[in-house]
C-alpha cells in the first residue's frame, strides 16, 4: 500500500532522479499512452478483469462489491498470508523473480547475495548451532546491572534489537539540509499501546496470547520460573504503554518536533544515562530531536524503578524475537505463533525459500535490485511513467490555480512547491555500496548481526555529511510507493509499475484510475494534513494563512466524520483522524488522476469498450487495484495500527467525486449517495 514518509519517520532517506514541472498540454497529449493499442493487455480486453465484477450489486450501494464482488467471493487467502489482493499477488511475483536471481547467484562463491541466500537455506547448520550464536549476547544481558544498562542498550541498538526506545538519523524537519538524530518511544512488544489499554474480547485474547508468548520465549532461552517472569514483563510493558503517546499525537509533525540538547533530555527524563547511550550508538552531536518527550520522562522513571531482573528478561525476549528468523525453527515458530497467527490470523509460516529471499532483500536490497531491474524493468515502462507523472502533476497545478478556498499568495507558494518536486521511478540512479558488509555462506546469525550493524553505522554516518538525495527508502522489488516530505519527492519502485496498476498495453482510463491515482495519492501527500506543513524546500514551516488553514481543516473534519462512520468489523470503526492523511491522499489522488485522464484525451470523447464508457473504466481501474481479502485478525489489527483505510473504504472514496455519480447514474437512496453539499472536496 502506498505510504508517506517524512524525514522524521524514516531511518533512510530516498533518492532523487529528475525534477518535474508542468509540461505543455500539446506535449502531454502527444506522449500520453494511447487509448487503443495493438498489443493485448495482460488483464482482460482493456486492462480490467470483468469476470471479477458482481453486477447484481448496484454501484451506488457498494462500488467495491460491484467492481470486485465475484473476485472477493472466489479469491482464497494463501495459508502463509494474513490478506491477499493485488499488492500481494505482485509481491508474490516479485518474490518468485527474485528467487530465480538468487538461485543463480548462490552457485557463485564470489556473490554476496548468493552467500547470504545460501546461508539462510542451510537449515541443518542453523539447527546444529542452536542458540550458540546468540549466547554471548544473552550472557551480557543476564549480567547487566543498572549502571551498565545505557551502554548495553547502545549495543542492542547497533545490533538491531528493539528495546525501550528507538532512534534514527534523518533530516531535521526545520533545517532539511542537515541531518539530526531523532528518538521515539518504545518498550512494548505488541504493536500499539491500545492493545494493552483497551478493553474488549479481542484484546483480552491477544493479551493472553502475548503473555504466553513471553513465557514460551523465556523457556526457549533456558530461563526458570518463566510464567511468573513473563507476567512481570507484561506488567512492566503495560506501565510503559500508559506513558506512550497515542498514534494520533505521534503522527503529528508539529507535536513530535522537539529539539533539545542531551543535557536537556537528561533533565526532562532523569533516571537514565542518556549521554552514555547516545554517545554509545555513535551520535556525537549535542542537539537531538525527541518525538514524545513526556513518554521519555515516564519511561526513564519506569526503567529506574523496575527491578533489573525484569529489564533483563524483557531484553532476552526482544533479542530472541528480533533474531528469530535466523535462529532454530523452534524460536522462529514461536515468534510466528504470536506475531503471525495471534495478531494477524496467518495459519502458517512462509516456506524457507521465501524467507530466504526476504532475508536477502531486506539486508542487501539494492544489490539484488540491480539484477532485478536489468531483467524485469524495461526502459519503455519508465518512459511511460514519466509521461503519466507529468500529466498528474500538471492536473494538480491547474487545480491549485482554480481553488476557491486558498488565498492567492498561498497558491503561488503551493505551485512553487509542486514545481520543485523530484520524482524517482523504478530504481536508484546510484546504488548502495555494500563492500564493507561481510557475508559468509556458513554464518546466518552472524550475517544478520553484521547486516544490522552495517545499516546502523551507515545511518549514523549521515551526521555531519551532505543530504543523500540519491538514496531510496525502498528497493525496486517492493510493491509500494511513498512520498518523502523532507526531500520533497515522490517515489515509485519498479515492482508496482505492473498490471493491474500499470500496463502500457491497457486502456488509458484503467491506467489513470490505477497507477495515475497512486501517483496522485503520493503527490497529494505533500499537501495532506501533515505534508502541507512542509514548504517547497522540505522545511516544516507555517506558509499558509489562517484563512487557508481554517478552510483546509474544515474539509478535513468532514472527511474524518465520513470515515469515522465506517464500521469495518462488528463494534470496530475506523479512526478518521488517524487515517486522515491517507484518505486525503486517496481523495485528491483520484480527483487529479481523473483530470489528467480527461486531459490526455485531447478534447475527444473516449471510446466505449465492452459497453463501458471511459469514465466507467477509469473508476473500475481504481477499484481493481484495491481488491483484497483480509483475515479477521489482520483487519482488526489494521484498524488499530494502519493509517490507511481498508480496501473497501478506499474504493468508496469515489463517492466524493461528481463524475462518479454521472458515470454510474448514482441516485438518492443508494447507500453511498452523498448530497452534493456533503461531498468532500479539498484539492
Amino acid at each position: 500500500m502506498t505510504l508517506h514518509i517524512s524525514s522524521r519517520l524514516m531511518a533512510t532517506a530516498a533518492l532523487g532522479a529528475l525534477m518535474l514541472a508542468a509540461v505543455p498540454a500539446t506535449a502531454k497529449e502527444k506522449a500520453a499512452p494511447a487509448t487503443q493499442t495493438t498489443a493485448k493487455p495482460e488483464i482482460g480486453d482493456f486492462g480490467f478483469d470483468l469476470t471479477g465484477m458482481d453486477k447484481t450489486v448496484q454501484p451506488g450501494d457498494d462500488f467495491y462489491a460491484y467492481a470486485n464482488g465475484t473476485w472477493a467471493k472466489n479469491a482464497q487467502i494463501p495459508a502463509d498470508k494474513s490478506n491477499y489482493g493485488m499488492f500481494t499477488a505482485l509481491a508474490d511475483l516479485s518474490q518468485k523473480r527474485t528467487r530465480e536471481i538468487l538461485d543463480v547467484a548462490k552457485g557463485d562463491p564470489s556473490s554476496m547475495i548468493g552467500r547470504a541466500y545460501s546461508s539462510y537455506l542451510d537449515t541443518a547448520a542453523v539447527e546444529t548451532k542452536g542458540l550458540a550464536p546468540i549466547q554471548p549476547w544473552l550472557a551480557k544481558v543476564r549480567a547487566v546491572e543498572k549502571a551498565g544498562l545505557a551502554k548495553l542498550l547502545s549495543e542492542a541498538d547497533r545490533s538491531g534489537i528493539q528495546h525501550f526506545f528507538g532512534g534514527y538519523v534523518g533530516q531535521d524537519d526545520k533545517n532539511p539540509d542537515v541531518y539530526i538524530y531523532t528518538m521515539f518511544q518504545g518498550g512494548i512488544g505488541m504493536p500499539d499501546r491500545d492493545f494493552y489499554l483497551k478493553d474488549g474480547e479481542r484484546n483480552t485474547k491477544l493479551q493472553a496470547a502475548y503473555l504466553k508468548h513471553l513465557e514460551n520465549v523465556l523457556t526457549l532461552a533456558g530461563e526458570k520460573d518463566a510464567a511468573a517472569r513473563a507476567k512481570a514483563i507484561y506488567d512492566f510493558e503495560k506501565q510503559v504503554a500508559t506513558v506512550h503517546w497515542d498514534k494520533n499525537d505521534s503522527s503529528d509533525a508539529t507535536k513530535v518536533y522537539n529539539k533539545m540538547t542531551i543535557a536537556e533530555l537528561a533533565k526532562a527524563a532523569p533516571g537514565f544515562d542518556w549521554q552514555a547511550f547516545i554517545r554509545g550508538i555513535g551520535v556525537n552531536e549535542d542537539s537531538i530531536l525527541v518525538s514524545q518527550p513526556s513518554a521519555f520522562t515516564g519511561e526513564a522513571k519506569l526503567l529506574a524503578d523496575a527491578p533489573i531482573g525484569v529489564i533483563r528478561d524483557a531484553l532476552i525476549v526482544r533479542s530472541l524475537d528480533g533474531f528469530s528468523g535466523v535462529l532454530p525453527d523452534a524460536v522462529a515458530q514461536e515468534a510466528f505463533s504470536f506475531y503471525g497467527t495471534a495478531l494477524s490470523g496467518t495459519p502458517q509460516m512462509q516456506e524457507r525459500w521465501k524467507r530466504a529471499v526476504d532475508f536477502t532483500t531486506n539486508n542487501m536490497g539494492e544489490a539484488v535490485g540491480q539484477d532485478y531491474v536489468a531483467k524485469y524493468f524495461p526502459p519503455e515502462t519508465k518512459a511511460a511513467m514519466d509521461v503519466l507523472v507529468k500529466n498528474v502533476l500538471a492536473a494538480l497545478d491547474t487545480r491549485i490555480g482554480n481553488l476557491t478556498w486558498m488565498q492567492p499568495g498561498t497558491k503561488v507558494k503551493a505551485k512553487k512547491k509542486l514545481a520543485s518536486f523530484t520524482t524517482k521511478i523504478g530504481y536508484p540512479d546510484r546504488w548502495k555500496d555494500y563492500s564493507k558488509l561481510e557475508i559468509r555462506g556458513d554464518d546466518l546469525f552472524g550475517n544478520q548481526l553484521r547486516a544490522n550493524q552495517f545499516a546502523h553505522d551507515d545511518n549514523v554516518g549521515r551526521l555531519g555529511g551532505p543530504i543523500r538525495r540519491w538514496e531510496w527508502g525502498m528497493t525496486p522489488m517492493e510493491v509500494n510507493a511513498y512520498a518523502n516530505f523532507g526531500m520533497n519527492e515522490i517515489v515509485f519502485p519498479a515492482a508496482i509499475l505492473q498490471p493491474p496498476f500499470f500496463d502500457p498495453h491497457a486502456d488509458a482510463a484503467v491506467n489513470y484510475g490505477g497507477i495515475g491515482a497512486v501517483i496522485g495519492h503520493e503527490i497529494s501527500h505533500h499537501f495532506d494534513d501533515q505534508g502541507a506543513k512542509y514548504d517547497e524546500t522540505g522545511k516544516l514551516a507555517d506558509w499558509w494563512t489562517p484563512a487557508d488553514v481554517a478552510a483546509f481543516e474544515a474539509a478535513g473534519k468532514a472527511l474524518i466524520a465520513q470515515y469515522d462512520a465506517y464500521e469495518v468489523l462488528p463494534g470496530e470503526k475506523l479512526d478518521g483522524t488517524f487515517t486522515l492523511g491517507e484518505n486525503i491522499g486517496d481523495l485528491a489522488g483520484l480527483t487529479i488522476a481523473y483530470d489528467a485522464y480527461k486531459k490526455s484525451l485531447g478534447g475527444k470523447e473516449a471510446p466505449v469498450i465492452d459497453g463501458l464508457t471511459g469514465d466507467q473504466r477509469f473508476f473500475l481501474g481504481w477499484a481493481q487495484v484495491w481488491r483484497r481479502n483480509y483475515r479477521e485478525q489482520n483487519l482488526s489489527q489494521r484498524i488499530t495500527t494502519d493509517p490507511h483505510s481498508p480496501s473497501i473504504q478506499r474504493t468508496w472514496v469515489s463517492r466524493n467525486l461528481d463524475p462518479w455519480y454521472k458515470a454510474y447514474q448514482i441516485k438518492q437512496g443508494q447507500k453511498l449517495y452523498l448530497e452534493p453539499k456533503d461531498r468532500v472536496r479539498i484539492w
